[in-house]
């Protein structure tokens, strides 16, 4: 009999779609960190974002609330989880991995079913120490996203997991753009207002996974900054950058 597999995403992963929209510049990282690649499998593949079109893939997502925001024309997809990827060993080029590691249940095993399937292995993650530090939502209004993702499987558990397997990996920094149109964590450094947006909260999920009353009063102290110009004196350095990097990073084999 086949186990149940969760699905956390049916709580707030219902705007997915909308929000997480793949910016074209860190897309161009993910596709020449691909390489010569012509066959992928993307593992927790989510609504599609970051998958190559120019390649054949196999989408690999646990959640049905997910599956069901793939847009049409999108890879073709397959119920299961990081941890029992239905696919041979060495089946595929590579193995891609955007942003979801931290979701996987078992984070080693699910790296260790990556590396079977593929030859090679691309992984979108971040560094939470150096987010926690760089990052004012985190320093400055919502601590217990750091607090929460301190012992998240992150930067340190993906270079562990596939190090194991290849010794050495290669890691490069993803900046993110001031006018990002994916709306992952830190995506709107730059615009401070869009975390005032509940959609925009509900599709970062270290913010959806908080207690309501944590948010609403950081929600509250940021708009009174925003409106006393507070936030504007602390960070008018921001408003000249273009990008900035905040952690995120691919890990490549």
């Amino acid at each position: 009999m086949r186990a149940a597999i969760n699905d956390p995403y049916q709580t707030f992963g219902r705007g997915y779609g909308l929000q997480r929209r793949p910016d074209p510049r860190i897309q161009a990282l993910v596709n020449s960190a691909l390489g010569d690649a012509t066959t992928v499998v993307n593992v927790g593949a989510g609504t599609g974002s970051y998958e190559p079109v120019d390649r054949r893939v196999l989408a690999v997502e646990p959640s049905v609330t997910m599956l069901a925001q793939r847009p049409p024309g999108a890879a073709p997809a397959v119920r299961a989880t990081a941890e029992a990827i239905p696919l041979a060993d060495r089946a595929v080029d590579v193995g891609l991995a955007i942003l979801t590691v931290h979701h996987w249940v078992d984070a080693e095993n699910g790296l260790d079913e990556l590396v079977r399937v593929s030859r090679r292995q691309v992984v979108l993650t971040w560094d939470p120490a150096m987010m926690s530090r760089s990052f004012w939502l985190i320093s400055e209004y919502l601590p217990e996203i750091g607090r929460r993702e301190a012992g998240a499987a992150a930067l340190g558990a993906v270079t562990a997991g596939l190090s194991r397997h290849y010794g050495e990996v290669e890691v490069r920094p993803v900046p993110v753009p001031a006018d990002c149109t994916d709306s992952f964590l830190a995506a709107h450094w730059r615009r401070p207002h869009a975390y005032l947006d509940p959609a925009v909260r509900a599709a970062a999920s270290g913010i959806a996974a908080l207690p309501p009353e944590v948010v609403g009063a950081a929600m509250q102290h940021l708009t009174d900054d925003l409106a006393g110009g507070r936030w504007q004196q602390r960070h008018h350095d921001l408003l000249e950058r273009e990008d900035l990097d905040l952690g995120y990073r691919l890990v490549i084999t």
